[in-house]
């Protein structure tokens, strides 16, 4: 009788090697099928009844105590922000309440999430929590700066416009008519059930952006001073930004070790479903955090291809780029202890690490150099943050009337929903004024050219 086989009888997966003990004891007395399968359901309907039995007493006390509520007090997070909703730190408490964390903090640009909230930093002790890395695994910003004269962007400005359209595709099962090619699609896909048979439809969405708040765009970069580590002369430069990520694949991932997470979860901590977490010593732990690594590479592969494909149609060159994941778990070491450190919607800001932090359509990026505090788990926020819902968001604003007003400002947006308007955005200005001590902005990018779904279609982070 194996794990699942209980489960049916009310065994949670929590408990089935006590269960499997059992099964064994009665199988050498000799008990049949029918007898064990029924003598395993009463338990699991009563166990008080069996507290003190010479075979179900261990079983018994753990389902009992599986049932306990639990009391167990939050570990303290570090918070940066002041302009952040109750509910996303409601979730943070939340999160801070798994007994294997060790270490928390809250970006200036977080809102509610699935689990952890968007902008939520969660470290944790030999555990991951597949909602805490997020729906879009390894979504992730890319920039790259290229040889092109700033004044092409008006002047030749279809010619701009058919290189974003032409070279990614937006929206919820988009694909390319002629599956592209990457290494990634060569490393090993068989590390998990749902991996493997997500190939194909991984191959055929490489180098597509998905929906939501993903996005293509070309734009200015100033760089004010000189960089160590780009070969640049200070000033401007044509950039291509993009904002994406696993696309279905990733999300595929997620929702299948989420749900084991759940269907594992003791009782006693049903308030937490949302964040179950996979023991990293179990096989079904170093099964998603396989797949979750797989994953960041092919998002990484996505980005590749979108910038391959743009910067080709376009017939530039790449002089420098820089990119960076923020939706997921890393092994890091923090106050002497190996940590499992997840970013749900935060970027990486280690001492001197170059990461991307974007604002909206209408308003800056910042390329940032990490200052490696310690007290944020060495991060930082991933943009500015949303104020409204989509839904609200289409109730509020004309898209219309803003890709208007927008294009008087010298911003053309080739496609994009009123649920991605600027004022669904914290001012990203405020959010960077209040993470100086988390990262230095060492260059800016303002948007020009700017392809998003038009579809509206929901998307987290």
């Amino acid at each position: 009788m194996n794990a699942r086989q209980l489960e049916k009888l009310g065994i949670p997966r929590f408990c089935a090697r006590f269960a499997i003990t059992v099964v064994q004891q009665l199988a050498a007395e000799k008990h049949s099928r029918a007898e064990i399968r029924e003598r395993m359901h009463q338990v699991a309907a009563d166990p008080k009844f069996f507290v003190g039995d010479r075979i179900f007493d261990t079983l018994a006390r753990e389902l009992l105590d599986d049932a306990s509520p639990v009391a167990h007090e939050p570990i303290p997070y570090e918070r940066w922000g002041s302009d952040i909703d109750d509910a996303a730190l409601k979730q943070m408490e939340n999160a801070c309440c798994i007994p294997s964390a060790v270490g928390a903090a809250v970006m200036p640009d977080a809102h509610v999430g699935y689990g952890l909230p968007i902008g939520g930093v969660l470290g944790l002790e030999n555990a991951v929590v597949p909602y805490a890395v997020g729906v879009d695994i390894g979504c992730r910003m890319k920039l790259s700066v290229l040889d092109m004269p700033l004044a092409g962007m008006k002047n030749q400005f279809e010619h701009y416009r058919q290189a974003l359209e032409n070279g990614t595709r937006f929206g919820v099962g988009s694909v390319h008519e002629r599956p592209k090619d990457h290494a990634v699609l060569d490393a090993d896909w068989n590390v998990t059930r749902i991996t493997r048979e997500s190939r194909d439809r991984a191959r055929r969405q490489l180098g597509t952006s998905g929906s939501g708040n993903h996005f293509v765009e070309f734009g200015v970069l100033t760089l004010s001073q000189p960089a160590a580590e780009w070969d640049l002369e200070p000033g401007q430069y044509v950039a291509l930004l993009s904002h994406s990520g696993s696309r279905g694949t990733g999300a595929a991932v997620c929702s299948t070790y989420s749900a084991i997470a759940r269907s594992q979860l003791p009782r006693k901590w049903d308030h937490l479903s949302r964040l179950a977490w996979l023991d990293m010593d179990s096989s079904e732990g170093q099964e998603y955090w396989a797949a979750m690594n797989l994953m960041g590479d092919y998002a990484a592969a996505n980005h590749d291809v979108i910038h391959r494909l743009v910067t080709k149609l376009l017939g530039a060159r790449v002089v420098v780029d820089v990119e960076n994941h923020h939706n997921f778990a890393w092994k890091e070491i923090h106050n002497g202890k190996e940590t499992i450190v997840h970013r749900k919607g935060a970027t990486p800001a280690h001492q001197g690490v170059l990461g991307v932090i974007p604002g909206s359509m209408a308003d800056p990026a910042f390329v940032v150099r990490g200052r490696g505090n310690t007290a944020s788990l060495k991060s930082a926020a991933h943009g500015a943050g949303r104020v409204m819902s989509r839904k609200k968001a289409k109730n509020t604003f004309s898209f219309r009337s803003v890709r208007g007003m927008l294009e008087k400002r010298g911003i053309r947006i080739l496609s994009a929903g009123a649920d991605e308007v600027p004022g669904v955005y914290k001012n990203i200005e405020q959010v960077m004024a209040e993470q100086t001590d988390l990262v230095e902005p060492i260059a800016r990018f303002d948007p020009k050219i700017v392809k998003m779904c038009g579809d509206g279609s929901r998307a987290e982070d």
